[in-house]
């Protein structure tokens, strides 16, 4: 292994290799997508990873393109010992705010993986749940566990905006914007009025009282 390569998997491991010298045998990253959307669900992703395992590639799931994003999911999901994801809707995002609908999502993302986690690596954030962890910020460019579950989380709802919710609302073109407030999004609103799954708090500056 030579100096760059060895650099490199200790950037990505850094957290990790303390804790699994600490004797965590599981540790799961966990992140979530979708928080600065205008419509859907906001979705988090947890994973867990073999100790000292590399996956080449692994990095912000936004800096990636579509094609590896998807090759990253199908090899996250294949070597991870465990991996989940959780959806919390429009509805209730309305209802409770962004950013506790965002972490009520890491928690479900992580009390429905198939392993108990003994420790919790977040993106920036902090889980509800009686489990050790450490925030960190810019998680997922400098940790392979929450860079995986960035992914994880990103190509989940990736897809619900490229199937289910495009078939269902084809006149916002969600399968092109993915539901953030892009130009063509805004004028498709401002033309049709939002759906049910428009997060009506995040709409008051363009549309008024929804």
């Amino acid at each position: 292994m030579g100096a760059r390569e060895q650099g490199s998997r200790c950037q990505v491991l850094q957290y990790e290799e303390i804790l699994w010298d600490d004797g965590h045998a599981s540790v799961a990253g966990v992140d979530e997508v979708g928080r600065g959307c205008l419509f859907g669900d906001v979705v988090a992703g947890a994973v867990i990873l073999p100790p000292h395992l590399v996956i080449d590639g692994i990095n912000d799931s936004k800096k990636l393109s579509e094609k590896k994003r998807e090759e990253l999911f199908a090899i996250i999901t294949e070597q991870c010992v465990a991996w989940s994801v959780a959806r919390v809707d429009a509805r209730t995002i309305d209802e409770i705010n962004i950013k506790q609908a965002a972490r009520l999502a890491m928690k479900l993302a992580v009390q429905s993986l198939a392993v108990p986690a003994e420790y919790l690596l977040v993106d920036a954030e902090q889980v509800d749940l009686d489990v050790p962890q450490q925030g960190i910020v810019k998680g997922d460019a400098n940790s392979q566990s929450i860079a995986a579950a960035s992914i994880v989380a990103k190509v989940t709802r990736d897809r619900l905006c490229l199937q289910e919710w495009e078939e269902q609302f084809p006149q916002y073109g969600i399968a092109v914007h993915k539901g953030y407030a892009t130009k063509q999004h805004r004028e498709m609103l401002l033309q049709h009025g939002p759906s049910s799954l428009h997060r009506r708090t995040f709409l008051k500056k363009l549309l008024g009282d929804v």
